[in-house]
């Protein structure tokens, strides 16, 4: 189970063999460190030193983050003991064709993954632009197996993504001034919350990594660098689409979201209220444009800090150009935190693993078959595929 606690001036104490979440004299939760794989605190919320030792000893991953979803560090706990293992990692960055061979794999799951997302919006839209684009970025799928050094890997990747974003404009309802991806920061609604999903997608990413048992910094796409967490930013790459990017566009197309949830740094914008009676985010949870489906023809149609966690790949442009950024009211923060949480309890069948799962037990899934990559048990790493 996974908590974020984003009541600012709450306290999380301890009493007993559990901890509460508490403001003033109400308890807000009550949580038990058996069932808790990871806490995340947002903004103003403390730590009692019993609560934190605790937290240690039971060895959950605690993370802090700002208010607006910035990360911020999380609790070291004990290291892996497996030493074997991590020297294998590391030892494995020297080894290039094993590094272009993972990367390729792990490259050729994102590409798929958008292709097939800039598909749905074209049978969505029956628009030709982002069916022309969803050509043009199965083409640099196919183009990932002849590639020779990871430099032009990258590349491969930068330009599929950049038609990518050109397709997902065109899936989006209305007009939210997103032209490309902009971070650093984000300069409207649409990037200000694809920054928010990534923040909380590699953060769970690096959680996968670690109940793997794998050391976070060795990857083989992200090269090692210091503070750099390269792994987890390898494997988030072909959850972008499936999890953060489908989820964002329903969130807008679906209401759930809109430009009044949204303000300038020195500009008041009004107030979102939600219509009564309605559950807007079990809407976007099964809108068709992300849900997993098998069939080819179904019926179904963060900014991290640059030395922790956020150092993408070519799809993301830097805001270099002075611009405000974009910022997302509470309330409707507290809706997106809601609606990923409950994306990544969604139901959806694996088929490496051919059973069904959440999307959170899929990172797990997809991190363990990576450390079996490592370990020399399977002969190459297999990315999660949408079709």
């Amino acid at each position: 189970m996974v908590v974020h606690v984003t009541t600012q001036g709450s306290r999380v104490i301890r009493e007993g063999r559990h901890l509460l979440v508490k403001k003033e004299d109400a308890t807000y939760h009550t949580l038990f460190p058996y069932k808790l794989e990871q806490l995340v605190l947002f903004g103003n919320v403390q730590l009692t030193p019993q609560a934190l030792k605790l937290l240690l000893r039971e060895n959950i991953d605690t993370v802090f983050m700002r208010l607006d979803g910035r990360y911020q560090g999380r609790l070291a706990s004990v290291e892996q003991k497996n030493v074997f293992l991590r020297k294998r990692q590391f030892l494995l960055t020297d080894d290039a064709p094993f590094c272009l061979k993972t990367a390729k794999a792990l490259i050729h799951g994102k590409v798929a993954n958008m292709a097939t997302v800039a598909q749905r919006i074209a049978r969505t839209r029956n628009n030709q632009e982002a069916s022309r684009l969803a050509s043009t970025i199965k083409e640099a799928d196919r183009m990932i197996e002849t590639v020779e050094t990871i430099a032009t890997l990258r590349g491969v990747e930068g330009n599929a993504t950049a038609q990518y974003f050109s397709a997902f404009r065109i899936g989006l309802d209305r007009d939210y001034d997103f032209t490309r991806r902009v971070r650093r920061p984000p300069t409207d609604p649409v990037n200000s919350v694809l920054s928010l999903m990534y923040t909380f997608l590699i953060n769970r990413v690096y959680a996968a990594v670690r109940l793997a048992g794998l050391d976070p910094y060795p990857g083989v796409l992200h090269a090692l660098d210091y503070g750099r967490h390269s792994l987890p930013l390898d494997l988030v790459e072909e959850f972008r689409p499936i999890i953060a990017d489908t989820l964002t566009l329903s969130l807008f197309n679906l209401g759930v979201l809109k430009k009044g949830d949204f303000y300038l740094q020195s500009i008041v914008a009004e107030q979102y209220t939600q219509p009564d009676g309605s559950d807007p985010i079990s809407s976007a949870l099964n809108d068709p444009l992300g849900r997993m489906n098998l069939t080819e023809d179904g019926d179904e149609l963060f900014d991290l800090p640059e030395q922790s966690l956020e150092d993408s790949l070519t799809e993301e442009v830097r805001n270099d150009g002075g611009k405000l950024p974009v910022k997302v009211y509470p309330d409707a923060f507290k809706r997106i935190l809601q609606a990923f949480e409950r994306k990544m309890t969604t139901e959806f069948y694996h088929p490496i693993a051919e059973q069904k799962m959440t999307y959170a037990e899929a990172l797990v899934f997809q991190a363990r078959l990576y450390r079996r990559v490592v370990e020399g048990e399977a002969a190459q790493y297999r990315p999660l595929l949408i079709k």
